[in-house]
């Protein structure tokens, strides 16, 4: 159960086991436009796409590949009517039994099963495909806060949903949803105060 030299191996996107609940729609639209722009230019750089984007999983219960990461990704190929994406597994859990794996998953961040208001449910709960995952707006927002500067790439597990549910109640959902260059420059500002210093990757202002 140790991670090992990666294997390379084709997998079909619709046997993929999710491990959270929900992505930000907007941010996988996103990917599946950076897809889309080269599988329509030619298959060599679909291929080569691919081939840089390979996906970890762990293998399961039953054998199934369960996605550790790359959640957006999976779900806008899926989206895009790929069929296949590369995957290398990380352990090999399939011994377990189903509670055991859950809990082994959830001791060392490897799964967030947290809904769109950020509220922890039941392993039960998490979906069964990849095309069962749910929005959570403030996930993108969160996602292109980063982009924008907002908090540094970290390796927090699960870091943008951090941030998400620190936006959560300090921006409207409405205002994500209609107006999410308005609440994008919020959350920029939101993002340099002291009450987020906390986060991972914060890059505000340090006192001297």
């Amino acid at each position: 159960m140790i991670a090992r030299e990666p294997i390379l191996s084709p997998v079909a996107i619709a046997e993929l086991r999710p491990t959270q609940i929900t992505v930000g729609f907007r941010e996988v639209a996103e990917k599946r436009r950076e897809w889309s722009d080269r599988a329509e230019k030619s298959a060599k750089q679909a291929a080569e796409f691919l081939g840089r984007h390979m996906v970890p999983t762990v293998l399961g219960p039953s054998g199934r590949h369960y996605l550790i990461d790359h959640h957006h990704l999976a779900l806008a190929l899926h989206q895009a009517k790929q069929t296949e994406v590369l995957v290398t597994v990380t352990a090999d859990l399939s011994s377990l039994p189903k509670a055991a794996f859950w809990t082994y998953l959830d001791n060392r961040a490897l799964c967030h099963p947290y809904d769109a208001a950020g509220k922890r449910r039941s392993f039960d709960d998490i979906p069964k495909r990849i095309a069962d995952l749910t929005d959570d707006p403030y996930r993108s927002l969160a996602g292109e806060l980063r982009r924008l500067g907002g908090f540094a790439k970290d390796t927090t597990p699960f870091s943008e949903f951090l941030w998400a549910d620190f936006l959560r109640p300090r921006v409207k959902a409405k205002q994500i949803v209609e107006h999410f260059s308005a609440a994008l420059e919020k959350a920029l500002a939101l993002s340099k105060t002291e009450a987020a210093a906390y986060l991972p990757g914060w890059c505000g202002p340090h006192a001297d």
